[in-house]
């Protein structure tokens, strides 16, 4: 089996799994049903993978690995011509909320196929999926909570790794689809207004969350 068969193989293996996990969720999905759809049989995902397990990790890893690259990149880019001067929130929560929204306008990059995954996974994650993503993660998050605390230095840390906190939340809420939105509403939202689209959803969810962030401080504790 020659080099270029392998990738095709892998990749397929790959996108089926992707697309699966996002319809049915890592727990309903089965290896059967991911072999079956990639026209591929089980040992051949055992060669790539080695186990379902395995397979859901380098679902994440294939995407995230781009996504935080980027994410670093918009982030330098911004500090680098700013001089030295701490960066606005909007800018911030832009780079970061705003370069995965825009991971769904590119299909090569797993476009809103992968947007859902990630909402779904984040919104019901395993202790695999928070094991996973605290890996990923940690380094963006750290440089991007720094540059926060730059932004808005009148503001305690705690409460910003909260609205974070928060902000993280509503975004995969967000991107995991329209359909808990029907679940949870008896809203008569026209067709129009239910389009998700990562283009449609950006200018929404980046008014909220900033809105979020800028929100008054709350009263301190009644220690009486």
């Amino acid at each position: 089996m020659n080099d270029t068969k392998l990738i095709d193989t892998r990749t397929r293996i790959l996108d089926v799994a992707e697309r699966l996990f996002m319809d049915s969720g890592y727990e309903g999905t089965s290896m059967r049903q991911i072999t079956g759809e990639a026209g591929v049989n089980l040992a051949a995902a055992n060669y790539h993978f080695g186990s379902k397990e395995a397979l859901l990790q380098e679902v994440f890893k294939r995407r995230l690995e781009w996504l935080n690259k980027e994410r670093l990149r918009v982030l330098d880019e911004m500090e680098t011509q700013a001089g030295g001067q701490p960066l606005k929130p909007s800018q911030i929560v832009d780079a970061f909320f705003g370069t995965l929204l825009r991971m769904g306008a590119h299909p090569t990059q797993g476009g809103e196929t992968f947007l859902r995954l990630l909402g779904r996974t984040h919104t019901d994650p395993s202790g695999l999926i928070k094991t996973l993503f605290a890996a990923e993660y940690s380094d963006v998050l750290e440089r991007y909570k720094t540059a926060l605390f730059r932004a808005l230095p009148e503001v305690p840390k705690a409460e910003i790794v909260w609205r974070l906190h928060f902000m993280l939340g509503a975004t995969s809420y967000a991107i995991a689809g329209t359909d808990a939105l029907d679940l949870v509403t008896d809203w008569q939202l026209t067709e129009d207004d239910k389009i998700h689209s990562s283009e449609r959803l950006l200018p929404r969810l980046m008014s909220f969350l900033i809105g979020g962030l800028r929100a008054p401080l709350p009263p301190p504790p009644d220690k009486s």
